[in-house]
């Protein structure tokens, strides 16, 4: 029972998760839940999606995830897996047929701390963005965000690879991707100006038939993320 409009508070709660599929509960345009669903496409799993009003939420969401976050999953057992690299990594154990982490567990970890690293780098595109909402200069902030960035430019160079994990697309780069993809709707894509590698590194991104699958065009993401910034997100934006 897929749903590309949201579930709201009142909405009725959907009947149990069919056999031989796994349901995402999301938000059209959240980053995190783009992770999930990122790795879905990309193994090929057999799902449902029910998209959730954030700013509104069902009780029964709430009931199977109290922190009412997406993305969070849902198994025919009644299984509830929620936060976004809990959920990715839930997928690859439970669906092994084209794996995303490396089978090491040197390799695992190598990517576990590169996305602890990278955590440091989200927070500066919502600094960026509400700074220049309330005519604030961020010129500082940025200098800081292409500083992290670098770090992660360096990395490729050391590396040698297209990818952040090899000559193919792991689990560490789908989980960075959802947030470069933004910095295109943020304005921030001047920040990678001195970083070649990187700058490479999100061109064979963006030709993935995955990422392909489970993006909007710029002009909706930026027609979304201006009804977010104004306070009253319109989560149905294009339908």
């Amino acid at each position: 029972m897929s749903s590309e409009r949201c579930a709201t508070k009142g909405s009725p709660a959907p009947g149990p998760v069919p056999e031989g599929t796994i349901r995402l509960y999301s938000m059209r345009f959240c980053p995190f839940a783009q992770r999930t669903k990122l790795v879905l496409n990309a193994k090929g799993i057999k799902h449902e999606t029910i998209n959730i009003n954030l700013k509104d939420k069902p009780d029964w969401f709430l009931e199977k995830n109290p922190l009412g976050l997406v993305p969070t999953l849902e198994t025919p057992a009644g299984e509830v897996i929620y936060e976004s690299p809990i959920t990715c990594e839930y997928l690859d154990e439970v669906y092994p047929e084209k794996k995303l982490m490396p089978s090491s567990p040197y390799g695992k970890a190598q990517q576990k701390m590169m996305l602890e690293h990278f955590s440091k780098v989200m927070p500066y595109v919502r600094k960026i963005q509400f700074g220049r909402k309330n005519g604030e200069d961020v010129s500082g902030l940025e200098v800081e965000l292409t500083q992290t960035l670098a770090k992660f430019n360096e990395d490729l160079v050391k590396k040698k690879t297209k990818f952040f994990g090899g000559d193919s697309i792991t689990m560490i780069d789908y989980m960075m991707w959802p947030f470069f993809e933004r910095l295109n709707v943020f304005d921030l894509q001047h920040c990678l100006n001195d970083m070649p590698e990187l700058k490479k590194w999100t061109e064979n991104m963006s030709e993935d038939s995955t990422v392909k699958n489970t993006t909007h065009s710029l002009e909706t993401y930026k027609a979304f993320y201006k009804t977010y910034s104004e306070g009253t997100p319109n989560y149905d934006y294009g339908l």
